[in-house]
């Protein structure tokens, strides 16, 4: 058993994030549980899908990003007793804490819709999802001459919403220019009512979609693939026993998402959901059952589009709530719900959506109409983000 002042589950853009505040603000006794040795920024795999990145480009060792001063548990976590402060570890070992903070991301549920697993490793199918397969996706985009082309996103809340929409833009604009596009029938299935939560973002993409003759499915989603036949089902949200048979010659698949499955049995999860995020306050970012423990990133209950901008509002928030616990005071910070998501509606433009808790724009870029779509400017989601990421947010400074 070893103990450390704070707990951090999970190195991902959250983890990294608080941890690498909380040594900027002096403290030394920090501890970062995490099992992978690659960091990776997976923003950019929209990017590698649509052939504008190298996939390299998108990961660092582990090593280079745990900031310096802070401890690094290099094992999986497997269970936490809240009552007993302590985090069990995949090797049987124990942590405990003063205060913890859970980031422990999403998993991805590849089995939660009959046959897409086995769709991923079929030859027309690919996924940005995974670093191993956005590189295919890129592949089946240029292969692609006729035929139809199918693009999905499930129901739940998923990392980065936009992506799904992005890659289907990307792949339009890139057909368009090499002249193919009129021979491709391209299909968008969303299970949302809008192409976007924010109605002024939804009006232009629903431009978007009508300038490539993309055909949307909303309020739907795919509910079974059969990959050797090379075909889906798209259910309604509505109404579940209607249902369409759609063949396809390029499918880019999204799975559905949840929190890890060892998260959902503890006692930090929202009760009764099967999603199992970890129940806290949407403004504080603090358990609302057990007051030394924090959460924050994909993994938490806050109802905010989950994005690396969310992530990047929320860390200061939770460093200066926890070192108020800490010194017994009151939580000084809230959390809006502040999230961006940067859509990429073609190869050289992009529609930089910000909104918080009430679903209305919120704007943080001067100069930009972020309210429409922009040229790309300085490549700003191939060139300022990942600077902004690697320099600047994973140390703490933004």
């Amino acid at each position: 058993m070893t103990h450390h002042q704070i707990v951090i589950i999970g190195g991902g853009t959250a983890g990294i994030s608080v941890a690498a505040r909380l040594r900027n603000k002096k403290l030394t006794d920090i501890a970062v549980i995490e099992p992978a040795t690659t960091h990776y920024y997976q923003p950019l795999w929209t990017l590698v899908g649509g052939g504008l990145a190298p996939a390299e480009d998108s990961k660092r060792p582990m090593s280079d990003v745990i900031p310096r001063g802070v401890t690094w548990i290099p094992h999986a976590a497997a269970d936490i007793d809240p009552h007993a402060n302590t985090v069990t570890l995949v090797d049987g070992s124990t942590v405990t804490y003063d205060a913890l903070i859970v980031a422990a991301g999403l998993q991805l549920d590849w089995d939660a819709v009959p046959g897409m697993r086995e769709c991923i490793t079929s030859a027309r199918a690919s996924s940005n999802y995974g670093y191993e397969l956005a590189p295919r996706t890129w592949e089946l985009i240029q292969s692609m001459r006729s035929g139809t082309a199918v693009f999905t996103m499930p129901s739940g809340p998923i990392k980065c919403a936009g992506a799904p929409q992005k890659i289907a833009y990307l792949a339009a604009d890139y057909w368009r220019r090499q002249g193919v596009l009129e021979n491709i029938r391209m299909v968008l299935v969303l299970p949302t009512p809008g192409m976007f939560g924010v109605q002024v973002f939804s009006d232009e993409l629903v431009k978007v979609a009508a300038r490539y003759g993309i055909e949307v499915r909303l309020a739907s989603e795919v509910t079974q693939i059969d990959s050797v036949n090379q075909q889906v089902t798209i259910s309604s949200m509505d109404d579940a026993s209607q249902t369409e048979q759609l063949s396809y010659d390029m499918l880019h698949v999204v799975p559905r998402q949840s929190a890890p499955d060892w998260l959902k049995k503890t006692e930090l999860a929202v009760p009764d959901t099967p999603t199992g995020y970890v129940d806290v306050d949407k403004h504080t970012m603090q358990h609302v059952r057990f007051e030394n423990v924090f959460a924050l990133g994909d993994c938490g209950s806050t109802p905010n589009s989950k994005t690396g901008a969310a992530v990047r509002a929320q860390a200061p928030v939770v460093v200066n709530n926890v070192l108020a616990y800490l010194d017994q005071q009151p939580l000084p910070a809230s959390y809006d719900g502040y999230a961006s998501c940067p859509l990429t509606t073609a190869r050289d433009k992009i529609l930089i959506a910000e909104f918080d808790y009430t679903m209305q724009p919120h704007p943080t870029l001067p100069v930009v109409n972020t309210l429409k779509e922009v040229r790309d400017f300085g490549q700003f989601k191939r060139r300022v983000l990942p600077n902004l990421y690697w320099h600047f947010m994973l140390r703490g400074l933004a």
